[in-house]
C-alpha cells in the first residue's frame, strides 16, 4: 500500500464514478486539466477553503501506489499559488485505486468532520 492522497467530491458524483469505474473530476478539475487532490496535511484546509458549508460530500482516499501501478507517472506533486506542493492527477481516477470512501458530514461548529485519515474509521 502506498501513501494516501484525498479527493473531496459530492456523494452523487462519486456514485456515478463507481458505476463508470472511473472518476473524471469535478468541473474545476476538467477546466484545469487534472484532478485536484490533497495530502493528509492539506485536506482539512482544502475542505474549509473550497467546500465550506457544503453537505452531501464524501472523502475519497486514493492509494498512490495503486495509481502508479494503473497510470504510471500520472500523479504529479506541483506547487500551488501559495507555494505548497499539491498532488494533481493527469487522467481519470480509476475506482480500483481507491482504498476507501467515507461521508464528510458537517459538524456542530460548521466544519467538516473527518474520519481517521489512515484507516477511514469514524472519529
Amino acid at each position: 500500500m502506498g501513501d494516501m492522497v484525498f479527493k473531496i467530491c459530492s456523494h452523487t458524483s462519486w456514485r456515478e464514478a463507481e458505476a463508470a469505474g472511473r472518476y473524471a473530476g469535478a468541473p474545476v478539475d476538467v477546466a484545469d486539466g487534472y484532478i485536484h487532490l490533497s495530502s493528509a496535511a492539506q485536506v482539512g484546509e482544502t475542505a474549509a477553503k473550497h467546500f465550506a458549508g457544503q453537505s452531501g460530500l464524501v472523502l475519497v482516499a486514493v492509494d498512490t501506489a495503486l495509481v502508479a501501478n494503473l497510470l504510471g507517472d500520472a500523479l504529479k506533486w506541483e506547487p500551488s499559488r501559495g507555494g505548497d506542493r499539491f498532488p494533481h492527477l493527469y487522467g481519470d481516477l480509476p475506482v480500483g485505486a481507491v482504498s476507501w470512501v467515507r461521508p464528510l458530514p458537517i459538524g456542530a461548529r460548521g466544519r467538516h468532520v473527518f474520519p481517521d485519515l489512515a484507516t477511514g474509521d469514524a472519529p
